[in-house]
């Protein structure tokens, strides 16, 4: 059985998704994938693509790539919830100026009365160079402050590299992953 929460975390193309796609499959019989990302161009329409096909059936999918708390209220205690990612979600609100503190706060309500077991995907932003602009430093910044909030919450915390576990917080469950 997997704790409530569970954050994976790890650089772009560290195998995050993949690792925590199994843990999901692992874990129960009804996984739900909320997928946060929006097909703004031909590459991310391609990579969406290839998610969904690597993934398989079995899923039931949920595409929400702003407002996540009217979905995670509604999942119910037999799903287990995958939610990928984070990052992008926080891109989402960063470009549409919202108050990301805000949403930051009731994505984490939204989190804590989830009656299911949620699984969140998210980069690891903070350890290449400082970026050159300042969206870029301000995202990089929101993005670290939310990992940060997402781990002291997190039953569990797993940073992914090259496709391994790497336990930072609790106990990977006695699953097959």
């Amino acid at each position: 059985m997997l704790p409530k929460l569970t954050l994976v975390l790890g650089a772009a193309a560290s195998g995050k998704t993949a690792w925590a796609e199994r843990l999901v499959l692992g874990a129960g019989p009804l996984p739900v994938y909320l997928a946060t990302a929006q097909a703004w161009d031909a590459e991310m329409q391609a990579k969406i693509a290839r998610h969904r096909t690597s993934r398989g059936t079995g899923w039931h999918t949920i595409e929400a790539p702003l407002d996540l708390a009217p979905d995670l209220g509604e999942v119910t205690a037999d799903q287990v919830v995958l939610l990928d990612c984070v990052t992008l979600w926080l891109s989402n609100h960063l470009l549409a100026e919202h108050d990301l503190d805000a949403e930051c706060d009731e994505l984490l309500r939204a989190l804590a009365t989830c009656r299911a077991p949620v699984v969140v995907v998210t980069n690891e932003v903070g350890a290449g160079i400082v970026p050159e602009n300042a969206l870029a430093r301000q995202f990089r910044q929101a993005q670290g402050e939310l990992n940060q909030r997402l781990a002291e919450a997190a039953d569990l915390v797993v940073a992914v590299m090259a496709g391994l576990p790497m336990v930072l917080k609790g106990q990977l469950p006695g699953l097959r992953v």
